[in-house]
């Protein structure tokens, strides 16, 4: 067996990870038959495209629809409108496209069928305020949840409850048409009231949770808004509502999956692999110090595993920020985990969000290496000022350890590998 060359190990597990959530791969065998009537395509997210690419691709009878994507993760289909708006804070554009698509299911009977694609993304995409919130509000909203490290449970929850499009109301508006929802996840145990805000399905949570969401993040609502979730004006659709009746949900790629993927090829290269969880959250940079704990643990005790090992996990993170540099939740990690780890040999870093953007850089994320501290401390940079500056991508980028792969037009959210 050749010698270990972990940067080139550490590339391929995330480049398996990535793979295994390609809509090529994942879409076609999730695709139910033809109906006798119309088949309607809509769907949002950064895998939106590339996810109707692939249902035309294998699909033989007739077809139309529309699908709306972040900037840059558009592909041309020929029978499939790609609209494309901003990400993560909400554009006119994504509004004009929420009511695109719901004009694509007006009038449908029940011989006809609508599919709806959904990934990671798709609640930006989809910014249709409810009535009486301007989007200016939703802007301002959606910013302030960002920045306050709320969980995207807690973010989705408020998002179900200020639209007129989320929280069941879109798979309500294709009733009686047969609808069946492919979904790649993006978040945490691969809730469907929580991929895109769940448009199609219906959800359990109330006015009252999102109130408390915002209680707990200290952001304020107009006080138009703030009587209507008190009233329950805003309810989203709940379970048992016959308009959702025989609708259908189903997962074509998850963080698990791509987690054993990129298993399968540390264990090629003679690595153990461990996978700790696929849906890690918390304050991405206590999750870094734990993992720099664990990763200790595996030096000096040989627990969980002895090396060579490595140890992968997925998730979503996330960021209170308090400085003014450029960040994102996977560097952030990575900052934290290395500065808490100090030098030691033998010990490699991954951390990167599949869709190939983390937070609001054009950047992957970035790979840690055994002298990547002696590097920064010849190039008189300080690792703390960085973190403390939420400026992670800006101290990868002086070293020259960022990963760059574009927009990978998946999203299967953060990946981390800690090769030992």
């Amino acid at each position: 067996m050749p010698p270990l060359d972990p940067d080139r190990l550490l590339r391929a597990c995330f480049a398996a990870a990535i793979d295994a959530a390609n809509p090529a791969r994942c879409v076609p065998p999730a695709l139910p038959p033809a109906p006798t009537g119309r088949t309607v395509v809509i769907g949002a997210g950064k895998a939106a495209a590339a996810m109707a690419r692939a249902v035309e691709s294998d699909w033989s009878g007739d077809l139309c629809g529309t699908v709306v994507v972040p900037h840059g993760h558009a592909l041309a289909c020929e029978r499939i409108e790609v609209l494309e708006s901003a990400h993560p804070v909400p554009a006119e554009a994504g509004q004009r496209a929420s009511g695109r698509l719901l004009e694509r299911v007006q009038g449908l009977g029940p011989d006809d069928l609508v599919l709806c694609l959904l990934s990671g993304g798709g609640s930006a995409l989809l910014p249709l305020p409810a009535d009486g919130l301007s989007l200016e509000d939703k802007q301002s909203l959606t910013g302030a949840l960002l920045r306050s490290g709320a969980r995207i449970a807690e973010i989705n929850t408020v998002r179900r409850h200020l639209s007129r499009i989320k929280g069941g109301r879109l798979g309500v508006a294709c009733h009686p048409a047969r609808l069946v929802t492919l979904a790649i996840s993006d978040v945490p145990g691969d809730a469907a009231i929580d991929i895109a805000s769940g448009p199609t399905v219906a959800d359990p949570t109330t006015c009252a949770d999102a109130l408390a969401v915002l209680a707990r993040c200290g952001i304020e609502l107009p006080s138009s808004a703030r009587a209507a979730l008190r009233a329950g004006a805003w309810e989203s659709v709940k379970p048992g509502d016959p308009r959702l009746a025989g609708t259908e949900f189903r997962l074509v790629a998850a963080p698990q999956a791509s987690l054993e993927a990129a298993a399968r090829v540390a264990q090629a290269a003679g690595v153990r692999p461990v996978i700790l969880s696929d849906r890690l959250e918390g304050e991405a940079s206590d999750v870094g110090r734990d993992m720099a704990a664990l990763a200790r643990r595996v030096l000096e005790r040989g627990e969980p595993c002895a090396p060579p090992c490595l140890l992968l996990s997925g998730g979503e993170t996330t960021v209170t920020v308090r400085g003014d540099g450029v960040g994102g939740r996977n560097v952030e990690f990575l900052l934290a985990f290395g500065i808490a780890l100090g030098p030691r040999e033998g010990v490699y870093a991954f951390a990167g969000d599949t869709d190939g953007v983390d937070g609001m850089a054009p950047v992957a994320g970035a790979i840690w290496c055994p002298d990547t501290l002696s590097r920064a401390a010849a190039c008189e940079l300080d690792p703390q000022r960085f973190l403390d500056g939420n400026d992670a991508h800006n101290f990868f980028a002086r070293l020259g350890d960022q990963v760059v792969t574009g927009p990978t037009l998946t999203n299967v959210n953060d990946f981390r590998a800690v090769l030992i």
